[in-house]
């Protein structure tokens, strides 16, 4: 008996040394591995089915919290063997599961879209990286812990309420936040009668934690954080969109390809022609809202962007490539232009620039359908 103990002692200690060894190396992994299952498994299954699998994921990162904060010599004074493996497994199963729900809104509106909309997830998992060492040590703490966990809750919520709901009303934004503040509340009193860890820091956990609350409400009604769950999935400028059966004819430019991935485009049109700018913008079965069009010209002696035009128009959503309009304009200035894709109340999903000159002859153009 007393040489088994030994022998899963030393197996124990041999497991703990060799995870704090490469730690470094493993937590980046778990992280981007997280990020990857996202993108594989969310694009393919309903999305009913995604936010019960994510509600698993949040059960299983408090779970991962509680563990972390368990001491250490309570944990090996437990008979069953498996206690103890699970505790030094929990920084990884943690952070893995954190890249898992971090990546959620990105794979659910925006990977299939512009990169200008997916690079924030592509530059935390960078610092992430960089930042190793720094997190590692962060991540035991208990503030951190919680401050993440809170901040995943409220993002989570953010993208259910409007799904059950069908509607980005700034109420159903702040019924997410207060909801997921509730439950949060909740956790922390639990894990503060068991956890010492917990209760000690339960004062910086409570300033953190409105912190990032009012925070996210600050964001959300100064317009910086976009209205999930709509997504810009395509938007483009064009010499002419013509609805057609099961589709749009449009009229383009030929371009190069790698005119094509550069930013900006230019539009030589003649004395009189219009302008068209094409969006197509995913939203959930059931929401429908009105989407604006915001026409913005550069005054080179101003330097400023002078508005021109709101155009909007309404849309149903429901449609996996996206729900398609356009709005037109015309006495079109040489210059530069810019037109903005909005909700009704000013939220940008995403923008079009592009620079105008006046020609008296243009090249042929080429069309495309979508």
């Amino acid at each position: 008996m007393i040489v088994q103990r030994i022998k899963k002692f030393i197996f124990y200690q041999k497991l703990k040394t060799f995870l704090e060894r490469y730690e470094p190396f493993l937590m980046p992994v778990t992280l981007i591995a997280g990020t990857t299952l996202d993108a594989v498994t969310f694009r393919s299954i309903r999305i009913d089915t995604s936010f019960l699998i994510l509600g698993v994921y949040l059960v299983i990162v408090g779970t991962a919290i509680v563990f972390m904060n368990i001491d250490e010599k309570h944990i090996l004074s437990q008979k069953g063997r498996v206690f103890p493996y699970l505790r030094l497994m929990t920084p990884l199963v943690f952070q893995f599961l954190i890249g898992n729900l971090l990546s959620a809104s990105l794979v659910f509106y925006w990977f299939g879209g512009a990169i200008s909309a997916s690079w924030p997830i592509l530059l935390v998992i960078t610092l992430f990286m960089i930042s190793n060492e720094v997190f590692r040590r962060a991540f035991r703490r208990p503030v951190v812990q919680m401050s993440l966990y809170f901040f995943i809750l409220f993002s989570i919520a953010s993208l259910f309420f409007p799904y059950v709901f069908n509607s980005i009303d700034a109420k159903i934004f702040i019924a997410g936040g207060v909801v997921s503040l509730l439950v949060f509340i909740v956790f922390t009193n639990i894990l503060s009668r068991f956890l010492d860890q917990i209760k000690r820091a339960q004062l910086p956990i409570a300033i953190s934690v409105l912190s990032i609350f009012v925070a996210m409400n600050a964001l959300y009604f100064l317009n910086v954080i976009p209205p999930i769950p709509l997504s810009l999935r395509e938007a483009g400028v064009y010499h002419s969109v013509e609805r057609i059966s099961g589709g749009y004819r449009l009229r383009e430019e030929p371009e190069s390809w790698i005119n094509r991935i550069l930013p900006g485009q230019v539009l030589h049109i003649q004395q009189g022609e219009r302008v068209y700018v094409y969006s197509s913008i995913f939203a959930p079965a059931d929401l429908n809202t009105t989407i604006v069009h915001h026409w913005e010209f550069y005054d080179e002696t101003k330097h400023a962007w002078i508005d021109k035009d709101y155009l909007s128009f309404a849309m149903s959503g429901g449609r996996n490539a996206g729900y398609r309009g356009y709005s037109l304009k015309s006495s079109v200035a040489p210059g530069k232009w810019r037109v903005s894709v909005e909700t009704a109340r000013g939220q940008v999903l995403g923008r079009v620039w592009f620079d105008v000159e006046s020609v008296a002859t243009r090249s042929s153009l080429q069309e495309i359908i979508k």
